[in-house]
């Protein structure tokens, strides 16, 4: 290295005073910016994954959608609380030119309810086999309002650090029985390969209180899970007519319906695109 030269410096630098320019970049990567050439005023849809989960799950989705021409963002949901991991969500949103579709899987769909509140650059909502909370209500108390879910039985909770405060509570499910809650129709060496890469939920943020849900001056859309083993039907059913939204059942779906089915997941996204463009 020449003495005096810091390329890695020289590079930050550049990032940093370069802030306004990479406000507007952030959410095209280059499959997608090629994707959506010609679109006009298509909408990016942001698609917001749940907890025993990443953004890996809506692969097959993305691959549609791209080849269908819409720009697409997966972001990293935190998965630590819900007022956080909404205004993480959102800060995302607000580097997004342009109309948006919010897509949320599980808990994703929390994160949704709250992040898309007021955002003028969100047209829709569509929930995935999500929760679709009202105000006050937490993931964990709607999880329990129907029987059917089998999730609790198979969680391994594991502490994590809090600087300057009480550990907080993870929540993994128990790999011998991931296959068979999470993700039953899957191929199960596929599912194993999942439990060991799956990201926790915290306790602290599943049991936290949603605020003002955006669906409620919002068009939405719902995918019901009919097979679902960790949000059961009949809860989704419930949160849908109560959200108003526009409903699609996939028969014998498990939670992960946007991997085993993903063009019917696709099929909603694009039903929400030409009823609010």
């Amino acid at each position: 290295m020449i003495p005096g030269h810091h390329p890695r410096r020289r590079v930050l630098g550049g990032l940093l005073a370069a802030g306004g320019a990479l406000t507007l970049g952030a959410a095209t990567t280059p499959a997608s910016a090629a994707a959506g050439k010609g679109t006009g005023t298509r909408p990016t849809v942001v698609l917001v994954h749940g907890v025993f989960a990443d953004a890996s799950g809506w692969n097959a989705v993305t691959a549609r959608l791209l080849r269908a021409g819409f720009r697409v963002i997966a972001p990293a949901n935190p998965l630590r609380d819900l007022a956080g991991d909404a205004a993480y969500v959102r800060s995302v949103l607000d580097t997004i030119p342009g109309p948006l579709i919010l897509v949320g899987h599980s808990y994703g769909g929390e994160v949704i309810t709250n992040a898309g509140r007021g955002h003028a650059g969100v047209k829709a909502l569509v929930y995935v086999a999500a929760f679709a909370p009202d105000e006050g209500e937490s993931a964990l108390d709607l999880a329990e309002k129907f029987p059917g879910s089998q999730l609790e039985s198979a969680l391994v909770p594991r502490p994590y650090p809090i600087p300057g405060a009480k550990p907080g509570l993870d929540g993994y499910i128990d790999p011998a029985k991931f296959h068979d809650v999470f993700a039953q129709d899957l191929p199960r060496a596929q599912t194993d390969v999942m439990a060991t890469a799956q990201r926790p939920g915290s306790i602290g943020g599943l049991s936290g209180a949603s605020g003002v849900p955006a669906w409620k001056s919002l068009p939405s859309w719902y995918v019901v899970a009919t097979a679902d083993r960790v949000i059961p039907p009949a809860v989704q059913r419930f949160m849908a007519e109560r959200a108003k939204s526009t409903v699609v059942e996939v028969k014998k779906a498990s939670h992960v319906v946007m991997m085993s089915c993903p063009d019917n997941v696709v099929h909603h996204i694009e039903a929400a695109y030409r009823a609010t463009r």
